[in-house]
């Protein structure tokens, strides 16, 4: 095959052309066809195939998440149920309005029996939050290292709830007792008349 062949192409003749020539032509066709049918069809249909595997790849983690929480469901359950346990508990040891008073002479006998001497015990006004108010009671005592311990204890070991904020411990110029000034807040169940 020559340049000649090539020259004396006729495309009205096809069918005439020699064979090598007709391959090559037939070789163009086709690719210039797969490349048009590439261009305008799947090369969208690639693009689309690669979002759909991109939001397949999510899905399976969403599914993944899903059957795990599944598998231990029954494990959540029972956790769910001992926090309900535990929950109530803990409002168990939250008193009700009329418990607060009684709770008030419990935590000054027990700062009486640590034989500390009380210079102020002031309940302050009840600040209420969710569920429940905080009940703040300004205190401050006279005592030694070991009786402030001890009272600190012996709020600890009462059946309702006591956290003391704010702790200062000072020695008096003149000597004498240590003072022990705090915080102590305990805390009741707000029911839902509030």
């Amino acid at each position: 095959m020559d340049t000649q062949d090539f020259r004396d192409i006729n495309f009205k003749d096809a069918g005439e052309w020699p064979v090598a020539i007709k391959v090559i032509a037939f070789v163009l066709l086709a690719s210039a066809i797969i490349g048009a049918g590439y261009w305008f069809d799947t090369k969208d249909q690639y693009i689309v195939l690669e979002k759909k595997e991109k939001k397949e790849q999510q899905l399976r983690k969403k599914f993944e998440k899903k059957q795990a929480k599944a598998v231990n469901l029954e494990a959540y359950r029972e956790q769910l149920a001992d926090m309900e346990e535990s929950f109530g508990a803990m409002l168990r040891q939250l008193p009700d309005k009329t418990e607060v008073a009684a709770l008030l002479v419990d935590v000054s006998q027990t700062g009486l029996a640590a034989g500390l001497e009380f210079e102020l015990f002031k309940p302050q006004a009840q600040i209420k939050k969710d569920f429940y108010a905080e009940l703040p009671i300004d205190i401050k005592v006279r005592g030694g290292y070991h009786e402030f311990g001890e009272f600190i204890s012996g709020l600890a070991a009462l059946p309702r709830i006591v956290t003391i904020h704010n702790i200062r411990i000072t020695k008096p110029k003149g000597g004498g007792k240590l003072i022990l000034q705090a915080t102590a807040k305990t805390y009741n169940y707000l029911d839902e008349a509030g």
